[in-house]
């Protein structure tokens, strides 16, 4: 998409005057900040920030006093709720001026925010804090949209800030967020009392009135302003110095992405698991295409919060879609990635202080592939996902610049003082520790059904991605948005299979590989029951149950080993078998030998794993009727029937059948699973846990 293109899409007023008459002061804070960050082009998630001087009562002395509303340390404006705003006395706030000693000081000063909280609020002020709080308005945007930030990293950005904006935007030169940025913008506000809003070199935009819904109409008029100059200007010049080459078609881009994605997880994963995602929307495509795609890619990213999210810059991969050689591009992976390592490392030790944090990962975490798109790489899904779209900003941002002007990163010693900032450092020290499944995903088939939706929600409970494979649509569809809206977008993904066909198994495989990176995990799980006598047995009902409980295992399991030795991280498959695998049962022979063959097929893969760090192990349920698809029908009747029962009975017999008088439900199979999936069952494989709630005929031994 060109830039011309763009420019049609200006920014729409969203301002809602009869809602917002029915706000008080907070609640319009909340409502400008929640309208500006939905739209990426006004600022990226978890970027910029608002904020509000209200007059509110002292709690402490009932008294009148001034107290700032502004997006609390590490929120996001886009989905803030009001208790995501930290609260300052405004009185106290302004008295640190007295403490400050300098630039030197920077850190000391943010030691002292707390100290001027407001009626014991416990959200965090962050260090813009003062840039909001200095300012004499009452209501202040501080937004990061990508056609202002393309004007902050032009090598002419305050001739440019004057051209189109006048005396109405002002400009700044770079200097990091914090204590003297504030003082800054108080003064030339104060110089320029005609100003509605300052252009901060290589960071952002501020804009400030005296009244919400001024405030928001002013930020959305001066980006729109940026937008229609920035469509005058580009109107049919080439960016990025034009296409050197041409997009591959889009199933071939992501085949190379499934291809590619695991090798990269499996060299850059193996001190923390990485989670990956893959990107080839146009404006990713028309950069990787380009003639500039290397010079620019190697300036790195002008906007901190870029390059927080991406690294100071990208590795672009050697690939050539005129002549598309992946398997040339593989090898030369691990020659790349060094390289890119031990630039990083000489990045850290010719910027590091004597108090910098030791070296981060090394690894990049953006990975830019022509003809192919953009993968990226992070400790968790959503984190990955918004590393790509930053990175999406920064091109645009390089689209925009480089256009008009001369493009231009942060250099290299303000990017890291950023990067190993030691106020960052703690806020990363002070994250939670991760969850024992965190960076791995689990592919589990008959995914919609009552044993894998449990085993599913206790996966993702410990901080697993899941992808859940089944042949029900319906059922699959419903699943998928539930546990979209209880876990989040990020955490599942579903894919239709039939077990029994190989080209839908291999397609399953590339589709997991695509959306997360590889798999860690296959609980294989997908199952059909049936019943009758052997001599009423035919043949179709026989086949049907070796096809799925043993040929789908099988085909399952085979593309989970192939993964896994591509990614060389180990691996872990848990079989969901059944009592019925060691214990005959009547009336069910094609069920009994198809379970019996599965039992078998994971311990000859427990052998041929091993080697390479994969565990095999079986969970035998029995009588899991709640939630059980195979439950719900002729299976039920006819066991009733078998044990000459009413259907309604069934439930009740097999609990008192069992030695502990209990019932199965599917969270108990999915403990038994989430035990063999995780680092708790180490040194276990070729194993089997009966959950059965005793039955002596299916003992092990």
């Amino acid at each position: 998409m060109d830039t011309a293109t763009q420019a049609v899409r200006l920014l729409d007023n969203q301002w809602d005057d009869a809602k917002a008459a029915t706000l008080d002061e907070p609640g319009l804070l909340l409502y400008r900040s929640n309208l500006l960050g939905a739209d990426k082009r006004i600022t990226n998630y978890g970027g910029g920030n608002t904020s509000a001087k209200v007059m509110e009562t002292d709690p402490l002395t009932a008294e009148t006093v001034e107290v700032l509303w502004v997006k609390g340390s590490g929120g996001d404006v886009g989905t803030i709720k009001l208790d995501g705003f930290a609260t300052l006395y405004m009185d106290k706030l302004r008295s640190l001026k007295n403490l400050y000693k300098g630039v030197e000081d920077e850190d000391r000063m943010v030691g002292f925010l707390p100290h001027a909280t407001f009626n014991l609020n416990t959200r965090a002020a962050s260090i813009d804090t003062p840039l909001h709080g200095f300012l004499p308005y009452k209501h202040v945007d501080h937004m990061h949209p990508d056609a202002i930030i393309a004007i902050a990293a032009s090598k002419n950005s305050r001739e440019l800030t004057r051209e189109i904006f006048g005396d109405e935007i002002g400009w700044l030169p770079w200097r990091r967020p914090g204590f003297q940025l504030g003082l800054d913008l108080e003064a030339f506000a104060k110089a320029n009392p005609g100003a509605k809003g300052v252009v901060l070199e290589s960071h952002g935009l501020f804009t400030w009135a005296d009244d919400a819904k001024e405030c928001y109409t002013l930020t959305l008029r001066i980006i729109n302003r940026a937008i229609q100059w920035f469509a005058e200007r580009t109107a049919g010049k080439a960016a990025f110095g034009g296409a050197v080459t041409s997009s591959l078609g889009r199933d071939e881009r992501r085949r190379i992405a499934a291809r590619l994605m695991p090798e990269i997880r499996g060299r850059i994963g193996r001190a923390e698991r990485k989670l990956g995602h893959f990107d080839d929307q146009d404006a990713v495509l028309e950069f990787v295409n380009s003639a500039d795609l290397k010079p620019l890619a190697q300036l790195g990213t002008s906007c901190p919060d870029h390059f927080l999210r991406t690294k100071i810059r990208p590795l672009v991969l050697d690939f050539d879609p005129k002549t598309p050689d992946v398997d040339a591009m593989l090898a030369g992976l691990d020659a790349a990635l060094e390289a890119y390592r031990a630039d990083y490392t000489r990045y850290y030790e010719q910027s590091k202080h004597p108090n910098s944090p030791k070296m981060r990962d090394p690894n990049p975490v953006i990975f830019l592939i022509p003809g192919v798109g953009m993968l990226s790489f992070a400790r968790d899904k959503a984190t990955a996902r918004i590393a790509s779209e930053f990175y999406v900003n920064a091109i645009n941002v390089m689209r925009g610049a480089s256009s008009v002007s001369e493009y231009q990163g942060l250099p290299e010693q303000e990017a890291f003082d950023i990067e190993y900032w030691l106020l960052e450092e703690a806020k990363l020290q002070r994250m939670p520790k991760p969850k024992s499944l965190a960076g791995r995903v689990a592919f589990i088939t008959g995914g919609a059904g009552g044993i894998g939706r449990a085993t599913a929600e206790r996966l993702v409970g410990e901080g697993a991605c899941v992808v859940l494979a089944d042949i029900d649509e319906e059922s699959l569809a419903a699943t998928i948005q539930d546990f979209s809206n209880r876990f989040g977008q990020d955490v599942v993904r579903g894919v239709m299979l039939d077990v029994t066909s190989e080209p839908n198994v291999l397609s399953s495989f590339v589709e997991a590989s695509i959306e997360f990176g590889g798999i860690d995990i296959l609980v294989s799980n997908a199952g059909i029951a049936s019943s009758a006598p052997v001599e009423d047995t035919d043949l179709a009902m026989w086949n049907r149950n070796i096809e799925i409980l043993a040929t789908g295992y099988f085909l399952v399991s085979r593309e989970a080993f192939r993964l896994f030795r591509r990614q060389k991280l180990g691996g872990n498959v848990v079989f969901v078998s059944s009592k019925n695998g060691l214990a005959s049962s009547p009336n069910a022979s094609a069920y009994c030998t198809a379970k019996a063959a599965e039992i078998h097929l994971a311990r000859c893969l427990a052998l041929e794993g091993a080697e390479a760090g994969i565990r095999v192990n079986t969970v035998n349920p029995d009588a899991v009727l709640r939630g059980s698809k195979i439950w719900t029908g002729e299976w039920r009747e006819q066991r009733a029937a078998s044990s000459k029962l009413a259907v309604d009975e069934l439930e009740e017999h097999y609990r008192k059948r069992s030695l502990l008088k209990l019932n199965v439900f599917p969270e108990d199979i999915a403990e038994a699973i989430y035990f063999l999936a995780s680092d708790l069952s180490a040194k276990s494989t070729g194993n089997i846990i009966n959950v059965d709630a005793g039955n002596a005929t299916s003992f092990t031994r």
